[in-house]
């Protein structure tokens, strides 16, 4: 089929099918429109087969037949723009090879890396300074050309009158992980973007971490040596004709008319609450309160921006510490499933620069760029961290500016960036010796740093501990399970309980009642005068950051039931389930009180008491006895003030670990 045949069926096809879209971005000033795949082979196969060949000709018979439709004057460069390609052209970044150049395709990716938007020379106009003729010259290569003759016979030197400028972008996408096969390493391909697909709207598609959709053509870029020669290797790269985004975080999911109802009557159901938390994790048995927990999570709290410019965040960081076996990376890998933006790592194979943002080699502008890590990658989503006692220390630490200020802060090579880490903590951990010890108490045996402890709102110990009716539920549960795999379906399909959930976090914004917030005053009040005393100390029960936690909480349980105010109700099932968690974590065996101290320092108030009265002891005793003091001394000082000979000797190890003593011979210490 000719050219002028081509354009002529194009136009019939727009008239058709596509005129309303064609006026409407005129309208609107947008210098393309989308036309799906499907349609054109319905209305005509050759042309459709002719398109997926030879895509650069075909695609400018459809351009020039959409000038026919009188452009308006300030458009130029319309372009046309296909999606919804046929199965057969879907490749894999690792499929793609050389028979496949000039081929139209589509493929699936993540954007890994992103360079800046610069202008690019399509053509260029240059005037003969001898007999004044003006020469256009098409710039299709990486390197800028000139006319290599004039027709008068004059060669080289010619003057340049203007140039069409594009602008240009380069991306690198990977292939995703759910395609890749056994320990198959995810391939890269460099993109190539020009005109609309740079603009600011569709940039915010393009950002790292974002999975697409991409059509486009497949070309090759020749690679110079170093000697200024052409090498016999081609690189390949994708020509972009179409993005479009696979991944949607909360904001982006479009709610139908029909789901909205659905949506709403659930709502209303009674049994909502018991229903969610039946669907959140069908397969995995019991664990009601940590699965209520994870529900609230996933709608979270509100993100509140004071006058000052201070931030309060609205996300609720969860950490489940449990025993092995417990169901904790299974509730993690089904909360990546309900989530709509999602990441899941684990511990081990985690680095800082993984979690946060490393500065790489950038390859298409030759300097440095930043690769956005998981928790930068997972904003406005949640980041499931597994395993993370098994983290190094140091990696450990850059997850503390993410966790409270959401946004990480990087000052490498040259780059002084801070990102933006909305993101919601879900971490799972084993207690330090791999087990719970049932005799010691819980906060001991947590061992992770008290300063990132003290970021999560909710800490759940899962215990794996004997109990013959549980036992028995249990096993009928998974042996179940096993017996009819696909018999277990969750009372709310995870379709709709994903958008049930986007619903809740782009639509409803709840406002705190003056009941609830009485509610919420009176039990911290009261948390706080109920510490109990030891000595000169008092037990601190609750903070003011279990205070903002509880705020969250009764603000997500508001988005669940889909609630404009926040009740007392919503208030009471926060602290029921921060009681909960303190109760678990933070009790204080020896007083019976809840005590914060345990967890965000790791030594209660009774025993901080304690320490105080040994150093009272040995600061007497150095008065009478010397620098070096026997330890039978301070045992027998201590035990007439009631301090039993284990805690003593407990204390002075903490002290002499913390570089307060030192032991100068066997039996005697000394201050430093």
């Amino acid at each position: 089929m000719d050219v002028s045949t081509q354009i002529k069926e194009f136009q019939d096809f727009f008239e058709k099918n596509y005129l309303d879209k064609i006026l409407d971005a005129f309208q609107k000033g947008r210098s393309f429109i989308v036309v799906d795949f499907s349609l054109l082979s319905k209305f005509n196969i050759e042309i459709a087969e002719s398109l997926l060949d030879n895509p650069e000709e075909v695609i400018k018979a459809a351009e020039i037949a959409v000038e026919h439709f009188d452009i308006p004057e300030g458009l130029k460069n319309f372009s046309v723009r296909l999606r919804n390609l046929p199965e057969t052209q879907k490749l894999m970044v690792r499929d793609i090879r050389s028979k496949h150049i000039n081929k139209l395709i589509f493929t699936h990716g993540v954007v890994r890396q992103k360079s800046d938007v610069r202008p690019q020379v399509t053509s260029a106009r240059f005037e003969c300074p001898s007999c004044g003729q003006t020469i256009s010259v098409l710039q299709l290569d990486t390197k800028f050309k000139e006319p290599s003759r004039c027709s008068c016979g004059r060669k080289g030197k010619f003057r340049l009158l203007s140039k069409e400028l594009v602008d240009a972008q380069g991306l690198v996408i990977e292939e995703t992980s759910e395609e890749l096969i056994g320990g198959e390493q995810p391939k890269r391909m460099n993109v190539f973007l020009k005109n609309d697909l740079v603009t600011p709207m569709s940039e915010k598609k393009t950002n790292p971490g974002t999975k697409i959709k991409l059509y486009g053509t497949i070309k090759e870029v020749p690679i110079q040596l170093r000697d200024g020669g052409q090498s016999i290797r081609f690189d390949l790269i994708i020509d972009a004709n179409y993005i479009e985004t696979v991944e949607e975080d909360f904001s982006e999911i479009s709610i139908s008319e029909e789901e909205e109802k659905q949506i709403k009557e659930l709502a209303a159901d009674p049994d909502l609450m018991k229903k969610l938390v039946n669907s959140v994790a069908p397969s995995i048995f019991g664990h009601e309160k940590v699965k209520e927990a994870l529900l609230l999570q996933l709608v979270g709290g509100l993100q509140k921006v004071h006058d000052d410019g201070i931030i309060t965040r609205g996300d609720i960081h969860v950490l489940l510490i449990g025993d092995p076996g417990a169901g904790k990376s299974q509730l993690l890998k089904r909360i990546t499933v309900v989530a709509p933006k999602a990441r899941y790592v684990g511990g081990k194979g985690v680095s800082g620069a993984g979690l946060t943002a490393a500065v790489v080699r950038d390859e298409f502008l030759k300097g440095w760029a930043l690769e956005a890590g998981a928790l930068v990658l997972a904003n406005k989503g949640i980041c499931c961290i597994d395993e993370m006692d098994k983290m190094n220390p140091d990696d450990r630490a850059a997850m503390h500016e993410a966790l409270e200020q959401q946004s990480v802060s990087i000052s490498k090579a040259n780059i002084q960036a801070t990102l933006r880490a909305e993101t919601t903590v879900l971490a799972a951990a084993n207690p330090k010796f791999g087990r719970f010890d049932p005799y010691e108490t819980i906060s001991r045996q947590i061992d992770l740093p008290p300063t990132l402890i003290n970021r999560f709102d909710l800490i759940f110990p899962i215990r794996d501990l004997p109990d013959s009716t549980k036992d028995t539920q249990m096993a009928e549960f998974i042996l179940n399970i096993h017996q009819n795999p696909t018999g277990k379906k969750p009372e709310i399909e995870t379709r709709l309980l994903k958008k049930y959930i986007s619903y809740g976090r782009q639509r409803i914004l709840p406002k705190l009642s003056d009941s609830a917030l009485s509610e919420l005053k009176d039990y911290y009040v009261q948390m706080r005068s109920s510490g109990s005393t030891e000595g000169e100390i008092k037990t601190i029960p609750i903070s003011a950051r279990q205070l903002e936690a509880l705020i969250r909480l009764a603000e997500a349980s508001a988005k669940l039931r889909l609630a404009a105010k926040v009740t007392k109700k919503d208030a009471k099932k926060a602290i029921e389930l921060l009681q909960y968690c303190l109760g678990e974590v933070g009790m204080d065996k020896e007083t019976g009180k809840i005590d914060i101290d345990r967890i965000s320092t790791g030594i209660p108030a009774s025993e901080r008491s304690k320490i105080g009265q040994i150093r009272e002891i040995i600061a007497g005793l150095e008065g009478t006895l010397g620098k070096t003091i026997p330890i039978d001394d301070i045992m027998r000082e201590a035990s007439d003030r009631g301090i039993k000979d284990e805690d003593v000797e407990e204390a002075i190890e903490k002290l002499k670990r913390t570089g307060d003593l030192f032991e100068p011979k066997s039996g005697f210490i000394s201050r430093i």
